[in-house]
């Protein structure tokens, strides 16, 4: 049983739905009919009249593009950081030109909104960066103090909402360049990064004029007519039934569900003696992080080798600090967790 928080595990539905045989989606219409509609669902899962693009290409390619698509050479750009995504934004503007100032935090504590109020005062920048939820420690961020702040500077902001969309409400209010992935809380498979992108964002990179064709959101602004290179055809149809299952349940059924079964998780850590990293108040409800320092890796292989569920241990300097358990999209439920914790627990106590 896969419990990692992405790639998540596929429903059948979906599996199937990725079988059939497909349409051209260079050519065929009823190819560019399926993406306009996936389009209008991802639409209702933001909750935004903005428009909205399915890009060909792994979550990752979405944080790329959108700093290529805005950032100049020398524009000045604030990335909001308290964990290994939020600090690779800055990467990013750096490989583009960009100068970055990082307003950053402990991994274990909230966003810093009095940094960057700070900053904001001390200087004057082109777009902000953060992140919703930072998969490697479980951490669900409360943004909507940062976007206000920005939203009252005139600041164009971009959001990694790849661990969160879709698994618990996003405040897309003030975000310009909202990003989504399928593989995480949509449980479609890994191939296809969504954005939601403001007017402001489009003035924006149409005034940049990117240089890059796959790393570049304008190609996707009007594909009536053709896509900017052959789309991912069995990509879309997955997505599209992933999205049509998680609106038939309900966006609100949908967050109470991954509520439930973090809750749960978290529940059942405790009473094994495991804590999450970062405190329970500020873990997301898509996935739960154990702090088990130096026993992280071991832990996980044991329980993939001997017990078949597999969990995700951390990234970078966490790695073997942190194990993950995904409960998200079609894992979120409160009984994949027990089995999972079941074989937890089975595994401490050898």
């Amino acid at each position: 049983m896969q419990m990692t928080p992405g790639p998540t595990a596929v429903p059948q539905r979906v599996r199937e739905r990725m079988s059939e045989p497909m349409p051209n989606p260079d050519v065929e219409e009823s190819f560019f009919d399926r993406y306009d509609d996936v389009c209008r669902k991802l639409q209702r899962v933001y909750g935004t009249d903005d428009d909205v693009v399915v890009m060909g290409g792994e979550g990752i390619l979405g944080l790329e593009a959108a700093i290529a698509s805005t950032v100049a050479p020398g524009d000045e750009v604030l990335c909001i950081s308290n964990g290994l995504y939020g600090d690779g934004f800055a990467d990013f503007v750096e490989s583009y030109g960009g100068e970055p100032t990082v307003v950053g935090a402990e991994y274990t504590e909230p966003l810093d909104v009095s940094g960057v109020e700070a900053a904001l005062k001390a200087g004057e920048y082109k777009l902000a960066t953060m992140v919703h939820c930072e998969t490697p420690t479980g951490t669900l961020n409360d943004i909507e103090p940062v976007l206000e702040l920005l939203d009252e500077h005139g600041v164009l902001t971009i959001v990694d909402a790849v661990s969160s969309l879709g698994g618990t409400p996003v405040p897309g209010e003030y975000i310009d360049i909202n990003l989504g992935a399928s593989q995480k809380a949509f449980s479609a498979p890994p191939g296809l990064t969504t954005a939601a992108v403001s007017d402001r964002a489009w003035e924006v990179a149409t005034e940049r004029d990117p240089d890059s064709l796959y790393t570049n959101l304008l190609p996707w602004r009007d594909t009536s007519e053709r896509f900017p290179y052959t789309h991912l055809a069995a990509n879309v149809a997955a997505l599209d039934e992933s999205l049509s299952l998680l609106l038939d349940e309900g966006l609100g059924s949908v967050y109470e569900r991954h509520e439930r079964a973090a809750t749960r998780c978290r529940e059942r850590g405790a009473e094994l003696g495991l804590e999450p990293y970062p405190p329970a108040e500020r873990s997301a409800p898509t996935v739960t992080a154990f702090h088990l320092p130096g026993r992280a890796e071991a832990l996980q292989e044991e329980l993939a080798s001997e017990h078949d569920v597999v969990l995700s241990p951390g990234l970078g300097e966490l790695a073997d600090d942190i194990l993950r358990v995904g409960h998200m999209g079609y894992n979120a439920e409160v009984e994949k967790v027990d089995r999972a914790m079941d074989a937890l627990a089975t595994v401490l106590d050898s």
